[in-house]
């Protein structure tokens, strides 16, 4: 199937899909979503089919209303509607205690759900047409690059799938995810919503210090959202890794930079492209450019990429969190 800009017939089309039990990637404000319907078992295994994703990592479900909460999840401390109040629609995600309407495919088995309701007109819109809620994991294979225009969906899951085209994601790096449990609020994917902004309502929130063998939302495995080529994390001035950057010879190197150039690693280099995240030094616009700096170059055909770290705080936590998991499996 071929790319379906966005309008009414397009829109009303991907719904039936959804209807039928079938897959279709649409946007949302953080990245695109495979999605299906979130109360048909057999639609929701056709997505980790797609993805070649393991069927121990949750998914979340997307709904469009905040008060069809309750249909899908038990709570009643006053602060979760707080929550949703402040951040919904937005890029937060709830983990809480799950209802029998959930299948257990979607929860991967776990006693809770991870659920959200998109920033997005388009998303919003296809959950209501689609009359359920509507489960989905980023667009693309399992652990690479996550799709922030319809073109990377295409790129990552071939052409035999309904694609819903919004345009570019505006906030470009998945949601914060929070889990709920006892009365104590922890953070289990730092994403598009500062902490520090929920910690005004929630308090502090625990950390989590390891990774779960059977974890309770999305993006809590060590390595994830990693592109193709090998990806390393590098101080600013470089020079611990000097013999490192020497090695490299004219192998074609992608430079990731934050906000301004880095004359030191540049001068070592032989064979660069340099792209830089955000040349006013805004987290917001920094996180909307990372994975679509990374998709460029792989588009590049860089041989490898090096990137400078960003302070972990705001949105840099989210960045960090992103670019630590992509590096897991490439070490120096």
């Amino acid at each position: 199937m071929p790319i379906y800009k966005y309008d009414d017939q397009s829109l009303k089309n991907a719904a039936e899909l959804i209807k039928k039990g079938e897959l279709v990637a649409f946007p949302t404000e953080t990245v695109y979503g495979l999605g299906a319907d979130g109360l048909n078992p057999i639609a929701v295994a056709k997505i980790f089919e797609k993805k070649n994703r393991p069927a121990f990592n949750p998914l979340i479900l997307h709904i469009a209303d905040k008060n069809t909460l309750k249909d899908y999840a038990f709570y009643e401390d006053p602060i979760i509607d707080k929550l949703t109040d402040k951040f919904w629609p937005g890029p937060l995600t709830l983990v809480l205690p799950k209802k029998d309407t959930v299948p257990d495919i979607v929860t991967s088995g776990n006693e809770t759900v991870a659920i959200r309701m998109p920033n997005n007109e388009i998303a919003l819109r296809l959950i209501t047409l689609s009359e359920r809620p509507i489960a989905a994991p980023s667009a693309n294979k399992f652990g690479h690059l996550s799709p922030t225009d319809a073109e990377h969906v295409s790129k990552s899951l071939g052409n035999d799938l309904f694609i819903l085209d919004g345009g570019k994601c505006a906030v470009g790096l998945e949601s914060t995810i929070i889990g709920y449990k006892n009365g104590i609020f922890s953070l289990l994917r730092p994403g598009g919503i500062p902490i520090e902004e929920i910690e005004k309502i929630t308090g502090a929130l625990t950390i989590k210090d390891k990774e779960e063998i059977s974890p309770e939302s999305p993006g809590q495995l060590p390595f994830h959202y990693s592109p193709e080529i090998p990806l390393y994390i590098i101080n600013r001035s470089g020079m611990s890794d000097k013999n490192f950057l020497n090695s490299l010879g004219n192998k074609k190197v992608g430079l990731l930079l934050f906000k301004e150039d880095n004359p030191d690693i540049e001068s070592v280099l032989h064979n660069y492209s340099k792209k830089i995240l955000s040349e006013s030094g805004n987290l917001a616009e920094a996180a909307a450019n990372l994975f679509k700096f990374l998709h460029d170059f792989e588009k590049e055909k860089v041989d490898l990429i090096l990137t400078e770290p960003v302070e972990p705080s705001g949105l840099g936590l989210a960045i960090m969190d992103r670019l630590k998991r992509a590096a897991e499996r490439y070490k120096i």
